[in-house]
C-alpha cells in the first residue's frame, strides 16, 4: 500500500516542480518581478492562488483537528472567518490594489509607511521585524503539518517531511519568485479540492447522511452536536464577533496582500472575488463536514492521542492506495502553498523594509528567501506547539498589528508616522495582553488587538488635531481610491 500511496505522492510533487520551472520562462530577473511578478497576473490565477495560500495545511490538519474536539460548534469558527474575509474582498483588497496603481509598492511594510517621497525607514522596519516573527512561525507550521501527515502514513521522521517540504518550495520559490508561487498554488488548489471530496466521499459512505452523522456524534457525546460553545463567559456574540474579526485580519497578512499587488490591474478584482469564492465556500464546508466524520470513525481509536492526525488516519484507513498518495499530496500542496508565500513575503521584509538600503539587488532579495527558509526549518523541527495554536496566534499578531495600519492607509483617513507606531503597538499589545489573560477561547485575540489599534488611531488624531498638523498624505491616500485615480 505504502509504495503505491508514496509513488503517486512523490509524482504530484514532482508536477508541482515543474510548474513552477514552467514559470521561468516568464520571469525578469527584477527585484519587482520576484517579489509582486511585475503586476501582471490576471485575475483569475490571482483568485485560486489567493484561496490555496490561504486555506493552508491550517484548514487540513488544524481546523479538522480542532472540529474533531468541539463538534459542531466548530463551525462558527469557519462561518465568522468566512464572512470577514468576505467584507475585505470588498472593502479592503479592491482599496490595495488601488493604492498600489497610485503609488508603487511591493511589500505591505512599504504601503503602510508610504507618504509622498519619504519611505518611513523606521516604520518599515518595525512592522518588518513583526513579519518576520510571525510569518516564519505561521510557515513553520505549514512544514510542521505536512510533517505530521507523512510520518503517519508512511512512517518518515517528521523532520523529513518539514526539510523535504521546504526543500521544494525553495526550488521553485527562489527560481521564479512570486510567479512561480502563484503558478503552482493553482494547481495545488486543485488538488486540495480533489483531495477533501476524496475524504469527504469516504465518511458519506461508511456513516450515511449527515442526519446519520448527526445521531453518530450525539451517541458519542451531545456536546458534539450542541450548536453554541459551551462556557463562552463573555457570551456568543462577541465570540462570533471574534471570528469575523479574524476574517478581516487578512488585510495584515503580507503573504495574501502581495497577492492582491500582483494583480494585473484594479478592475480584476471583482473577477479573482468570484473565483476566491466559488473554491472557498465548498471547501470550508467540506473541511468541517470531513472533522465531524473523523470523529464518528475515530472516536477513542488509540491512534487518535492527536486529534490532528485525523485526515491522515482517515485517508489510510478508507482510500485506495492511490487516493492515499493524492489525500497526501493535497495536505502537502495545502502546506507548500502557504508555506512559500510566507518564505517569499518574509525575505521581502528583510531585505526590503529592515535593510531597505541592500533591497534592490536582486541577488541579495534571493539570497534572503534561502536564509529564511534556513530559520523556518530549524523552528519547525523545534516548535513544541500544534498547528492550529501556531497559526492561531500568527494570524493574530500580525491581523491586528498591520491590518489596522494598512486600511486606514489605503483608505485614505490620514496617518502620521507616531499614529501609524503608536497602532502597530497597541495592536500588539491587545493581542499578547488578551492572550496571557487566557480569554482566547472567549473571544478571539485579534478582536481586542483591532480594538487597542483603533483606540491608538483615535487618540493619535486627536494630539495630531491639537498640535494644528493635520497630515497631507490624506489626500494622497483618498486620490487613490477614487474611480478616476485608476489606470487599470
Amino acid at each position: 500500500m505504502l509504495d503505491t500511496a508514496a509513488t503517486t505522492f512523490l509524482l504530484v510533487m514532482l508536477v508541482f516542480v515543474a510548474i513552477g520551472a514552467l514559470s521561468m520562462r516568464r520571469k525578469a530577473n527584477s527585484v519587482d518581478d520576484y517579489l509582486t511578478a511585475s503586476s501582471q497576473v490576471p485575475p483569475w490565477l490571482v483568485g485560486l492562488s489567493a484561496v490555496a495560500t490561504n486555506n493552508s495545511g491550517y484548514m487540513f490538519i488544524g481546523l479538522i483537528g480542532f472540529t474533531f474536539v468541539e463538534g459542531v460548534s466548530a463551525a462558527w469558527l469557519a462561518f465568522g472567518w468566512l464572512v470577514g474575509d468576505l467584507l475585505a474582498w470588498y472593502t479592503i483588497h479592491p482599496a490595495v490594489r488601488r493604492f498600489s496603481e497610485n503609488h508603487p509598492v511591493n511589500t505591505v511594510p512599504a504601503l503602510i509607511a508610504h507618504r509622498g517621497e519619504r519611505s518611513g525607514g523606521p516604520l518599515r522596519a518595525l512592522t518588518g521585524l513583526l513579519i518576520v516573527v510571525f510569518l516564519a512561525v505561521y510557515a513553520a507550521a505549514q512544514l510542521m503539518a505536512g510533517g505530521k501527515v507523512l510520518n503517519v502514513v508512511f512512517g518518515w521522521p517528521a523532520w523529513l517531511g518539514v526539510i523535504g517540504g521546504a526543500g521544494v518550495v525553495l526550488v521553485y520559490s527562489f527560481a521564479g519568485g512570486l510567479r512561480a508561487s502563484i503558478w503552482t498554488d493553482a494547481a495545488q488548489s486543485f488538488v486540495m479540492l480533489f483531495g477533501m471530496v476524496a475524504l469527504l466521499a469516504a465518511g458519506l459512505l461508511d456513516i450515511g447522511s449527515p442526519v446519520t452523522l448527526w445521531r453518530a456524534l450525539g451517541g458519542i457525546d451531545p456536546a458534539l452536536t450542541t450548536l453554541v460553545p459551551d462556557g463562552l463567559v463573555l457570551g456568543f456574540p462577541l465570540f462570533l464577533l471574534g471570528w469575523i474579526a479574524a476574517g478581516l485580519g487578512v488585510a495584515g497578512q503580507p503573504h495574501l496582500i502581495v497577492r492582491t499587488l500582483a494583480l494585473r490591474s484594479p478592475d480584476g478584482i471583482r473577477a479573482a472575488r468570484r473565483v476566491y469564492f466559488a473554491w472557498y465556500l465548498p471547501f470550508v464546508i467540506m473541511t468541517v463536514l470531513v472533522g465531524l466524520y473523523a470523529r464518528a470513525l475515530f472516536d477513542g481509536a488509540p491512534d487518535m492521542l492527536d486529534p490532528e492526525l485525523a485526515l491522515p488516519l482517515m485517508a489510510r484507513t478508507y482510500l485506495p492506495d492511490i487516493g492515499v498518495g493524492i489525500v497526501l499530496a493535497a495536505v502537502v500542496a495545502a502546506a507548500m502553498s502557504t508555506a512559500d508565500s510566507m518564505l517569499l513575503s518574509t525575505s521581502a521584509a528583510v531585505s526590503q523594509d529592515m535593510f531597505h538600503r541592500f533591497g534592490q539587488s536582486y541577488v541579495r532579495t534571493k539570497l534572503g528567501t534561502a536564509l529564511v527558509t534556513v530559520a523556518v526549518v530549524l523552528i519547525a523541527v523545534g516548535a513544541p506547539a500544534n498547528v492550529f495554536e501556531l497559526v492561531i496566534l500568527a494570524w493574530s499578531g500580525l491581523g491586528a498589528t498591520l491590518g489596522p495600519a494598512l486600511t486606514v492607509r489605503v483608505l485614505g483617513w490620514p496617518l502620521g508616522y507616531p499614529t501609524a507606531f503608536a497602532m502597530v503597538v497597541a495592536g500588539l499589545a491587545g493581542v499578547l495582553g488578551w492572550r496571557a489573560l487566557g480569554l482566547g477561547d472567549a473571544v478571539y485575540e485579534i478582536l481586542p488587538g483591532f480594538a487597542c489599534a483603533a483606540a491608538a488611531y483615535g487618540c493619535g488624531r486627536l494630539v495630531e488635531l491639537a498640535a494644528g498638523r493635520p497630515r497631507p498624505d490624506a489626500a494622497a491616500g483618498a486620490a487613490a481610491i477614487t474611480p478616476g485615480a485608476s489606470h487599470g
